[in-house]
């Protein structure tokens, strides 16, 4: 028998300055911190989620994704791990939309392509790491 899986659940992202990757995230998408340790947090507390060694989780319609500081190591596809992680929009108007708001942001990013079953815009995080946006057709 074989697992039947629905959906992702969470993912965690590993990065190199959790303040400059946060800033980026929440600038970008927006999402709610669904946990992190407050800065005033006991030691019951800290002990309770040292699962997030320092890092945040964030809320997503559906799903969760949490960053987690570690090395100074930048990420590269071309290794055993993660190639990219891509999200998906509704529609091509809010795919436009989004390369209208990485514009704003100042984040670097590809044009929209057509790649036959979906619309895609590429674009890397501030540790490398690649991001999509999908739209399929």
């Amino acid at each position: 028998m074989s697992i039947t899986a629905e959906s992702i659940a969470h993912l965690r992202l590993t990065v190199c300055d959790i303040d400059r990757s946060r800033a980026f995230y929440e600038k970008v998408f927006g999402w709610p911190v669904a946990l992190e340790i407050p800065a005033d947090a006991d030691d019951e507390t800290r002990q309770r989620l040292g699962f997030l060694y320092g890092g945040v989780i964030y809320r997503m319609r559906h799903g969760m994704i949490g960053l987690r500081p570690v090395g100074t190591d930048r990420f590269d596809e071309n290794r055993v791990g993660l190639d990219h992680l891509a999200f998906s929009l509704g529609s091509l108007a809010e795919l436009e939309a989004a390369a209208a708001h990485l514009d704003e942001c100042g984040v670097v990013r590809g044009d929209i392509k057509d790649i036959g079953i979906s619309y895609i815009l590429e674009f890397r995080d501030p540790d490398n790491i690649a991001l999509e946006l999908v739209v399929r057709k």
